[in-house]
């Protein structure tokens, strides 16, 4: 999968250096700018990585201007895992944060999405449309039919998270089929407050763009949250029945097939 335009290069990652470079642009957002860790994050490099960073496809979104040599080419990642390669993971990412045995329960073809990251200087720009771009081209290729994976809010702070994560609980649960549940250890319950209490602006100001994004092309949230120390996060799980997207999101999809066709 390779797409360019005046500005960009989209493609996997093909070797070591796409990897490491991919990692260095994790560590700048995930490390220095909202102060997570991790037991293979090296300081040092400045590489933000996990054991599970080999069994993944790492989707890059490349400046070409920028110094290759120096990892400072990769300006935009994704992190993807379908789950035909589960027999080589042994299980999903997020399964250490959630229950995922109604997902997995259904038999459909599953992609888990994570690590989504943009450098600071091209936020606000084409590069995340770029990244969706190339996911659509993804799960098309793969004929994936339910993408999820785990987002997150920055900070532990659940008072100060009450109007958002309550507007996800009462508006956007996922249907009962595919609710999965956070895992005991770290759940965090978001009916945190009563339905008519929600003030839709203040939720809506208070949640994560990316968080966003799903729900408008129709997404759903599982049934809590979790609370993320290691990254200083508290991360809900989103998922998106490809059958059940939204019309605006299926209609791109479907014009996107018709023109690559």
């Amino acid at each position: 999968m390779i797409a360019d335009d005046a500005q960009f290069t989209l493609r996997l990652a093909a070797d070591a250096r796409d990897l490491r470079a991919a990692q260095r642009l994790r560590y700048k957002v995930f490390v220095e700018e909202l102060g997570g860790t991790g037991p293979l994050v090296d300081a040092q490099d400045r590489l933000e990585r996990d054991e599970f960073d080999p069994y993944f496809d790492h989707l890059l979104l490349i400046d070409p201007k920028r110094d290759a040599d120096a990892l400072e080419d990769v300006v935009g990642v994704y992190r993807l895992l379908p789950s035909d390669r589960l027999a080589q993971t042994g299980r999903f990412y997020s399964e250490s944060e959630y229950d995922l045995a109604p997902l997995k329960a259904t038999g459909r073809r599953l992609l888990e999405l994570g690590r989504s990251c943009v450098h600071p200087d091209y936020r606000g720009t084409a590069a995340m449309f770029h990244l969706w771009n190339a996911l659509a081209d993804y799960v098309l290729e793969r004929e994936i039919e339910v993408l999820f994976g785990v987002a997150s809010f920055h900070g532990t702070d659940i008072a100060a998270l009450a109007q958002p994560l309550a507007n996800l609980y009462h508006n956007h649960l996922a249907p009962p089929a595919l609710r999965v549940r956070a895992l005991p250890a770290h759940r965090q319950s978001m009916n945190l407050l009563p339905a008519d209490q929600v003030n839709q602006r203040a939720a809506i100001a208070g949640t994560p763009a990316l968080i966003k994004a799903y729900l408008r092309l129709g997404g759903f949230v599982g049934e809590d949250a979790w609370i993320d120390h290691a990254f200083n996060t508290t991360d809900v799980f989103l998922l998106m029945d490809t059958v059940k997207m939204s019309a605006k999101h299926r209609e791109f999809y479907v014009r996107k097939r018709a023109r690559d066709a």
